[in-house]
């Protein structure tokens, strides 16, 4: 076996046995809410490009910082799905189906759509906080951010990605989206590139806090049933072994 094969069995194996047996055995049936989203995400452009459809897309999805708090964060759940006019739209429908399907798959449905909003919601809040502080401070935005429309499914999907990374312990993937997103700020610092900072930042604040407490009850756990202490497992779990703090 090549290094090359071993460094992805090591890297993808958690990965691939989990979504392997359901889409070999359902096909695209595996995934009918990544199926609904990526349709539901091509309709939005369609519309979103049409006179009689562009005004009806930006009222109901559409977020930008300047507006009112209480009306953005009833747009921001269709906002995951209203792809950026000036990006390719099947770029965004690739990145949709398959990160939101390995996600489906690996997390079920409903945490897939939580994990996505919340992604997305961390982007939406912190342009704002960004504004506020304003361009003179590290963390800050210039005002004209505030006409911006926020990122759309890019945050989301960004979000996901890392999630599973750290989740299924692809930590050379998740640590080169990371790498990837700070490059693009780095390069074009612009609105969108800091919200997907801001998606990371809260998914890795989430993983860390499932992390602690899986660490806490398996150690509450092992006390009480008078095993070693985590401290003394061995780390070279298997693929099936890493993914249960979750």
């Amino acid at each position: 076996m090549t290094t090359l094969v071993r460094w992805a069995r090591a890297e993808w194996g958690a990965l691939y046995v989990v979504v392997r047996e359901p889409l070999l055995g359902r096909g695209w049936r595996a995934i009918p809410m990544t199926i609904a989203v990526v349709c539901l995400t091509a309709a939005l452009h369609v519309v979103h490009n049409q006179p009689w459809g562009y005004r009806f897309v930006e009222n109901a999805g559409a977020v930008r910082a300047e507006d009112p708090l209480g009306p953005a964060l009833l747009r921001t759940p269709l906002s995951l799905f209203v792809p950026a006019l000036d990006l390719p739209v099947w770029g965004a429908l690739v990145q949709i189906l398959f990160v939101f399907g390995i996600a489906e798959i690996c997390l079920g449905r409903r945490r897939t759509l939580a994990l996505a909003y919340a992604a997305t919601l961390a982007g939406t809040l912190y342009a704002r906080v960004g504004i506020w502080l304003g361009p003179g401070h590290p963390l800050g935005l210039p005002g004209s951010d505030a006409q911006v429309v926020d990122t759309g499914p890019s945050a989301a999907v960004v979000g996901l990605a890392v999630f599973l990374g750290l989740r299924y312990g692809a930590y050379v993937t998740a640590g080169a989206v990371i790498a990837a997103m700070g490059i693009e700020v780095a390069l074009k610092e612009n609105l969108a590139g800091k919200e997907h900072l801001a998606a990371i930042a809260a998914m890795l604040v989430l993983c860390g806090a499932l992390a602690l407490r899986h660490r806490r009850s398996r150690a509450r756990s092992d006390i009480g049933s008078g095993l070693p202490p985590i401290r003394s497992w061995n780390l070279r779990r298997g693929p099936a072994q890493r993914r249960s703090w979750w």
